[in-house]
């Protein structure tokens, strides 16, 4: 049994790696290696597994992206691999989704300045339009939640959020709005993967519970009032992890 999921497994991986070598006339025998050394080639010399490639193209195929172009690539850190989709992949399928009917952009009059970053719009508001609905999708987004400080030690070092503060609130904006109107799920920008990552990595801490124990033909509240409780301690236990994706900025 374990056999034949494991070949069915290898049949499906192939068909995918087979389609995306022809796709872009590369043999496939050298798909997944000219992948992992050139679109999703990490830094460090991290080499991505055969498994993490796979779900890669698969996300990629989803949404015919096209990694060799950057439109998708793989977010390392700590050993997760997450795919994020880059703006220019983000734009291709919102334009190709097939009910796209048009978008505008809304900004705020009041300026703001984050800490290192430049003036900037308090929010930006995308309006997206469908053929097939009436009214359009509208989804602003504020400054304030979704700005990325400097990163790093003694003030970090300045990032795109830095340099260009006011594209990165549209570009923000712009991924949000489409989630909402097209529903599109499992694809990430950078600063959610990075989250993600972070999440994955946090262990839960132990805890200690305190418990009184109540000397015999006492209640437990005469016991708290007059002092007689002693106290046990119980062994920390561990929860098992749940992490909950923080909701779209």
């Amino acid at each position: 049994m374990s056999t034949e999921i494991t070949t069915q497994t290898d049949t499906k991986r192939q068909s995918l790696v087979t389609r995306f070598a022809e796709k872009y006339h590369i043999e496939p025998a050298r798909m997944l290696d000219t992948l992992k050394a050139t679109a999703f080639r990490q830094r460090g010399d991290v080499v991505v597994t055969n498994e993490q490639m796979a779900a890669l193209l698969i996300v990629a195929d989803q949404y015919k992206l096209n990694p060799f172009t950057k439109e998708i690539f793989a977010f390392n850190d700590k050993g997760a691999v997450v795919p994020v989709v880059s703006v220019d992949g983000w734009s291709r399928i919102i334009n190709e989704h097939p009910a796209f009917n048009g978008i505008e952009f809304n900004y705020a009059d009041e300026m703001v300045t984050m800490p290192g970053g430049k003036p900037c719009p308090a929010w930006c508001e995308v309006v997206i339009y469908r053929k097939d609905r009436e009214r359009p999708t509208i989804v602003r987004e504020y400054l304030d939640e979704v700005y990325q400080p400097p990163r790093g030690k003694d003030g970090g070092f300045a990032g795109p959020w830095q340099t260009h503060t006011k594209r990165f609130l549209r570009h923000k904006t712009l991924i949000q709005g489409a989630r909402i109107a097209f529903g599109f799920a499992g694809i990430y920008d950078e600063d959610e993967a990075s989250r993600i990552v972070d999440a994955q990595a946090v262990q839960a801490a132990p805890v200690q519970v305190v418990r009184p124990v109540v000397e015999a033909g006492r209640s437990s509240r005469l016991a708290a009032i007059v002092g007689a409780a002693k106290q046990e301690v119980v062994e920390p236990t561990f929860p098992a992890q749940e992490w909950e994706q923080e909701p779209a900025q």
